[in-house]
């Protein structure tokens, strides 16, 4: 790996996108199309997951296909000295996605996923009555333009 902050170089930054478009596909496979010897290959992926740049290997999901229809970020007030606490319990609610540590004029912000209004009202409420939350503020997503899963970083 060489170059910038994260030493990766014009092959290592491929490598990563290829996988990311899938990683399924065979290292002869990758190394063919990205004009490089397959052991070169393969110990190239082994350093990039070594360091800690590749941390797994996942399957996107369609998740209206699976009926969750609300989408939503919750912007949370948390009480002053308990935010870890509390946004760790909130990270643990069932329809949670995920949490995010923020400035700004909330605390923390939750992305959360339901299959229908009712659970989506729920989901707040559980939220507004978790210990130390002051208040919230939600936005319902109306359409997805482009998630984290399309974001290359390379």
């Amino acid at each position: 790996m060489k170059n910038g902050q994260t030493g990766l170089d014009d092959a290592d930054k491929r490598i990563i996108a290829e996988m990311k478009a899938n990683c399924r596909r065979s290292a002869r496979e990758l190394a063919v199309e990205l004009g490089i010897s397959p052991s070169s290959f393969i110990e190239r992926l082994k350093r990039i997951e070594g360091a800690g740049i590749i941390t797994g290997y996942s399957a996107n999901v369609d998740h209206l296909k699976l009926g969750y229809e609300f989408m939503a970020l919750v912007q949370i007030s948390i009480s002053h000295g308990k935010l870890l606490d509390v946004q760790e319990k909130i990270s643990r609610l069932p329809g949670v996605v995920s949490v995010y540590d923020v400035t700004g004029g909330q605390d923390s912000i939750a992305v959360v996923m339901c299959k229908s209004r009712a659970d989506l009202s729920s989901l707040i409420k559980k939220i507004l009555a978790t210990q130390h939350v002051e208040k919230t503020n939600t936005s319902i997503i109306l359409n997805v333009v482009k998630d984290q899963s399309q974001f290359l970083g390379v």
